[in-house]
């Protein structure tokens, strides 16, 4: 749970400030960015691994709205020994359905994000955890949604 200050070359940061606007939908979405960006795709594509690999972003790819699509979606918290945060971490991040996983300065101090197929099979995932950690997971699902539209100049 170390911080460590990355500094960002320009590439990346010409990289991560065009894609928070969106991603291209379209069928060469790669060739699109690379006449936009004035990169080569490949080196786009590698680019982008190697800030996940070093932690600069946590992941790549779409946002999609779990409810609308059938599926069920919860903000979920657990209250953790800072000497098996790491621990608990890595079991919970084993399960597909759990994404954004994070440490907060609170009594509640690992947040995450579950994401199911179906609304019911989130308390199944919150059980597992528990049975898996013997922790009691906090299910806090959102009562309204807002959008944003946050943007981060790097």
């Amino acid at each position: 749970m170390e911080n460590q200050l990355v500094e960002l070359n320009e590439l990346d940061k010409k990289i991560i400030n065009h894609l928070q606007g969106g991603f291209p939908v379209c069928e060469k979405p790669w060739d699109e960015l690379q006449l936009t960006l004035d990169i080569p795709a490949e080196e786009i594509i590698s680019r982008i691994e190697a800030m996940k690999e070093a932690g600069i972003i946590s992941r790549f790819g779409p946002m999609y709205d779990a409810k609308k699509m059938g599926g069920g979606l919860t903000l979920a918290a657990m209250k953790v020994k800072t000497e098996d945060f790491d621990k608990v971490a890595d079991v919970v991040n084993r399960f597909s359905e759990v994404a954004h996983n994070y440490a907060r300065e609170h009594e509640l101090n690992m947040w995450f994000v579950i994401a199911t197929e179906l609304p019911h099979q989130i308390e199944k995932v919150i059980a597992d955890i528990q049975h898996i950690t013997g922790l009691q997971v906090y299910n806090m699902p959102k009562q309204k949604e807002f959008f944003l539209g946050l943007k981060f100049e790097v």
